[in-house]
């Protein structure tokens, strides 16, 4: 017997759950295990002492009036995450019990004691009271943002909604999932089921829909949910937000026919950009052709003597026939290039170096110019307009020269990456009258020019032509240079293009 109650007492000392028995109308404390004595933080020596000698400060919550209740009428008392303001060390602390009070009766029916359980569920009740402030905050956001959300039982077909989502698809009360799919617009079905069939897989519900209301009219909604499964891997549920973008979608639509119709408009003017393009070129060609060989015959009127004024007219009309020749080219290049595809090749930028040195032999040697290029690599692009490139550039650095001293022309390569790909950075400075700096950007504008017309020929498209051909080869073009100091182009391209033709 003695070893059974021994044991005992070792159960209820090592439980961790609060356990306390007391007796008589002052609850004097006849056992508290070690959990307990804690749960209290009175100290050990409480056994012996009254309930309220040890706890005075509950003296005005019930639980005295609970104790001797279940003491005098046998009937137990529980209650749940009670709050309890207890004193521990010296400091008032709030803490949460799970707690009874059972009656203890002897083997005659007799009354002898009540025993008082209690478990601490403080951490547990703070959680839960973070997860509604969560919770609350939550809802407080969707109903801010305009939103609404809706959870679907699969396997009863009901749907639960809050926020906003009532007001948005204008429904009132309870309403099952068959009853929603009656309110969407039938064109838009489809979309709602393939959603669905993708959600199979996915786990995502997402789509676009209209919503017809009472009145006949639509709004555009925007669904997005998951599907939530049990432990065994079944669907059970949808739970996901609706909101209304019909305002964005009126506002897309717009957008969209307004993009039309610029592009409408861009179409035409392109057009009418390649008209007038090939009017320049058939029609403006014929009479600055005449003009120069009318001149021509003029100059060499052999019965006509021209004094030393007329000999500087008739020049004149020479450099302006040319300076007009050099527009209606560089108009007609300019104009055209977006307009014509070309295939893609392999081009040897030595060789195109090369060849623009022969093409430009004649002002080479009559300005004494030196053009020094390193060995350039293979690239892939349009042989035509690479050349043009490069030929644009070179011409540019030959043409604009210092008076006194011979164009110097440097032309250099570096192997560089750009956005993950292969690319070939090329360099060509020169010695010539420069620029300033402010301009490095501007020069690559249609029609811009920096010097007089009259000192250097040209028709201010080169550079502009140039930087849309870098850009047709997914490339760049860039300027630097001081004034009366030299300019520096830089080209990059990239070795290899990926499509057949540009």
């Amino acid at each position: 017997m003695y070893r059974h109650m021994s044991l005992l007492k070792d159960i209820v000392d090592n439980t961790p759950l609060p356990i306390a028995v007391y007796s008589g109308d002052e609850l004097k404390i006849e056992l508290a295990n070690t959990a307990m004595i804690k749960a209290w933080g009175k100290g050990d020596q409480v056994l012996g002492k009254n309930y309220l000698e040890v706890l005075p400060e509950v003296k005005k919550e019930d639980f005295y009036q609970q104790a001797t209740t279940a003491l005098k009428t046998g009937i137990p008392f529980h209650a749940k995450d009670k709050k309890v303001d207890l004193v521990i060390d010296g400091v008032l602390k709030t803490h949460y019990f799970n707690y009874s009070f059972i009656p203890l009766v002897d083997p005659n029916g007799h009354i002898y004691g009540v025993m008082n359980t209690g478990a601490d569920v403080t951490d547990i009740h703070l959680a839960k009271l973070q997860l509604q402030s969560a919770q609350e905050r939550l809802r407080i956001a969707i109903d801010s943002s305009g939103m609404g959300t809706y959870e679907i039982d699969l396997a009863t077909r009901k749907v639960k909604t809050c926020g906003n989502f009532n007001n948005i698809v204008g429904i009132e009360g309870e309403v099952s999932n068959e009853q929603l799919i009656a309110k969407l617009h039938p064109a838009d079905l489809p979309l709602r089921e393939q959603a669905h069939q993708d959600a199979l897989s996915t786990g995502i519900v997402s789509y676009e829909s209209r919503i017809i209301s009472k009145d006949k009219t639509s709004r555009w909604i925007k669904i997005n949910g998951r599907v939530i499964k049990d432990d065994n891997g079944n669907d059970t549920a949808i739970i996901g937000i609706i909101q209304d973008i019909h305002e964005h979608r009126e506002f897309e639509d717009e957008l969209k026919r307004q993009v039309a119709q610029s592009t409408e408009e861009l179409r035409r003017s392109n057009d009418d950009l390649l008209h007038f393009a090939n009017v320049v070129s058939h029609d403006l060609r014929e009479p600055v052709r005449k003009i120069k060989i009318f001149n021509t015959l003029l100059r060499n009127e052999k019965d006509t003597k021209f004094n030393e004024s007329c000999k500087k007219y008739l020049t004149k009309i020479d450099q302006s026939a040319l300076r007009m020749n050099n527009i209606i080219e560089g108009i007609l290049s300019y104009s055209t290039i977006d307009k014509s595809q070309q295939s893609i090749g392999d081009i040897d930028l030595s060789e195109v170096i090369e060849n623009i040195k022969t093409d430009l032999e004649l002002i080479i040697k009559e300005k004494g110019a030196i053009l020094n290029a390193t060995v350039l690599p293979e690239i892939e692009g349009a042989p035509i307009l690479i050349t043009q490139l490069f030929y644009n550039l070179i011409q540019n650095a030959l043409k604009f020269s210092k008076a006194d001293q011979p164009p110097r022309v440097i032309i250099t390569s570096a192997l560089v990456t750009i956005n993950g790909e292969d690319a070939v950075k090329i360099t060509i400075k020169d010695n010539g009258i420069g620029m300033d700096p402010a301009f490095a950007e501007r020069i690559f504008t249609a029609f811009e020019r920096l010097n007089s017309k009259d000192q250097y020929e040209g028709n201010g498209l080169g550079l502009a032509l140039c930087r849309k051909i870098a850009k047709r080869h997914n490339g760049t073009i860039t300027a630097t240079g001081e004034k009366d100091n030299g300019a520096e182009f830089t080209v990059t391209l990239p070795l290899k293009q990926t499509k057949a033709n540009i």
